[in-house]
């Protein structure tokens, strides 16, 4: 069985994004190639054929109009008129990354990405690549294809226990409706793909479904993120540009962590959901909007409503229907059932035997309370399939794990440097769901030195 992708190209300028790229992409490519120089381009396309080049937007030469970047699309387009190139931008450069789009990319990513996201993203470039016979200027089409579930709107979600059914039964009577949603739940517990499952099963699941981190934005981007701006409004407003409202019309916006908004910033939201229609920033013309609202949080907002913390109106406009996420401790009958699909998943994506649980490993997992529910399950498996020399996955093959009403203490024995650096890795990881960017601000690292000690560590 091949690895999901064949050869990569990674060109950006920045060495700690290169080594990243490569130590995330070796796992699932036969060849990761980095290059800091985007004047080599040329040289290593003529030397080889790549399946997908990931590409930055920006290099030191222009570190903001993102021309280096449009330059070497159009250079790596004329050479490979159906090559899949998938640009590096940062979060305030969307704009620019759908003018990309537009000329010919196939689909882009935010940095600091999530690795997840990231595979995902150029798994589904390189397919496009295989699948498409004509190159088509079509990109919004392809993203779309790119990111859409299937039919079936439960797909991708796991669970058979009482608690997950009651979850479908009024997901079903919910989605075919227009009612906004308020999804409540702990980190981990799959908020997202609840959402895009509410899409799904609407009668809007043929039109977009945008997502917005609202943790992400900033108090100074936020109009125009969301609401779209006129040329010239600011000095970066290089064009008229349409915010996520317009983004989202007729389909669903899916606003997640809706509890960091500022107050400000919750009016002015507030203010949009009631007139039903947006004003981009720089002009006073209303734009009507039609959109199915599904809002997330892991916060507790009616706390934050006694706090004066979260908008009381706000809450009884985003919540006509509230959906509380089980955490995975509540649903231990629903681990086997994960833990075999994600032992699948990547046993598959790392060229390995199919992986199995002993009787004591599931039963260790069974019992472990999981704070970083799913999506910690989900990077514990994939450390053991990929760390295991065996067929059958052991209990000690979960070690990292710290069981209910254990002592935090390390569980170190011997005081070599080399191991207990590693340990301590392997639990701030651990302790947050596999999320890099918290795990190194637990550690006092920064994302690429916790990347470089992991590679390190063979981790």
């Amino acid at each position: 069985m091949e690895k999901e992708l064949g050869k990569v190209l990674v060109v950006d300028d920045n060495e700690d994004i290169l080594l990243a790229a490569k130590l995330l992409l070796k796992k699932h490519a036969k060849l990761v190639q980095i290059e800091k120089d985007p004047r080599k381009i040329p040289f290593l396309l003529n030397q080889d054929k790549y399946d997908v080049v990931l590409l930055d937007m920006n290099f030191t030469k222009d570190t903001t109009t993102g021309k280096e970047g449009f330059y070497w699309l159009e250079e790596i387009l004329h050479r490979d008129p159906q090559a899949a190139v998938v640009m590096i931008t940062a979060y305030g450069d969307v704009e620019m990354a759908v003018r990309a789009l537009k000329a010919g990319a196939t689909d882009f990513v935010l940095k600091p990405w999530q690795n997840d996201k990231l595979v995902e993203t150029i798994c589904n470039a390189a397919a496009n690549k295989k699948n498409i016979k004509t190159h088509t200027k079509d990109t919004a089409a392809r993203k779309e294809k790119s990111t859409a579930l299937s039919d079936n709107p439960f797909e991708g979600i796991i669970g058979k226990s009482e608690a997950m059914m009651n979850l479908f039964t009024i997901i079903r009577k919910v989605a075919v409706t227009d009612a906004n949603i308020l999804i409540l739940g702990e980190n981990g517990t799959g908020k997202e793909v609840i959402a895009r499952a509410i899409h799904q099963a609407s009668p809007r699941k043929n039109y977009p479904f945008v997502s917005v981190d609202m943790g992400a934005i900033t108090e100074t981007l936020f109009e125009s993120e969301l609401f779209g701006h006129k040329k010239g409004a600011f000095t970066d407003a290089k064009e008229d540009r349409a915010g996520r409202f317009e983004s989202a019309n007729k389909g669903t916006l899916f606003l997640d962590e809706i509890g960091n908004l500022p107050l400000a910033m919750q009016a002015k939201l507030l203010t949009v959901l009631q007139r039903r229609e947006v004003i981009r920033v720089g002009s006073n013309q209303p734009i009507p909007i039609d959109i199915r609202l599904v809002c997330a949080t892991n916060m507790p907002l009616y706390e934050m409503v006694e706090a004066n913390e979260f908008r009381q109106d706000l809450l009884y406009r985003i919540n006509t229907v509230e959906l509380r996420l089980p955490p995975l401790r509540e649903r231990q009958e629903d681990i086997p059932l994960l833990a075999e699909h994600y032992a699948e998943v990547y046993s598959k994506r790392y060229n390995l035997p199919l992986k199995s649980f002993s009787a004591a490993a599931m039963r260790k997992l069974q019992q472990y309370h999981w704070p970083g529910n799913v999506r910690e399950l989900q990077h514990a498996v994939e450390r053991a399939v990929i760390m295991s020399d065996e067929n059958e996955l052991q209990a000690g093959d979960f070690l990292f794990l710290l069981q209910k009403g254990e002592s935090a203490e390390l569980d170190i024995s011997d005081y070599n440097l080399e191991n207990v650096e590693k340990i301590v890795i392997q639990k701030a990881i651990s302790k947050h769901g596999g999320n890099i960017s918290k795990a190194a601000k637990a550690l006092g690292l920064t994302r690429a030195s916790l990347y470089r000690r992991l590679e390190k560590h063979g981790l």
